[in-house]
């Protein structure tokens, strides 16, 4: 199943205006990328971002957060949101928190 379009462009108007953004498939799904870094992306019907591990038990701490597990192995450092709480939290404050960690990488 490909990305939810809805979710799709939802992501791309909260990232409007962002310096550094592209946007790429991968995974099944739509990633956007961050000064050439894995950022943050929709899959299915949910959003991923990318906190790095440091930031990753804060992260889940939030509603609707869960640790990515993609083909039965969890990755570090990756979270899955559910849509209506990153929604209701603000996708923006998600793209914030979520640069804390990628903002801070070498551009690729």
């Amino acid at each position: 199943m490909a990305a939810d379009p809805h979710l799709s462009e939802l992501m791309r108007e909260a990232l409007q205006g962002r310096a550094g953004i592209s946007e790429k498939k991968m995974f099944g799904g739509i990633c956007f990328l961050l000064n050439g870094n894995m950022f943050a992306g929709v899959n299915k019907d949910r959003f991923m971002f990318r906190v790095g591990k440091d930031l990753e038990s804060e992260a889940l701490t939030r509603p609707g957060a869960m640790p990515m597990d993609f083909t039965g192995r969890r990755m570090g450092g990756l979270i899955w949101v559910e849509p209506d709480a990153a929604i209701d939290a603000g996708l923006k404050q998600w793209l914030d928190f979520t640069a804390q960690f990628v903002g801070g990488l070498p551009p690729k």
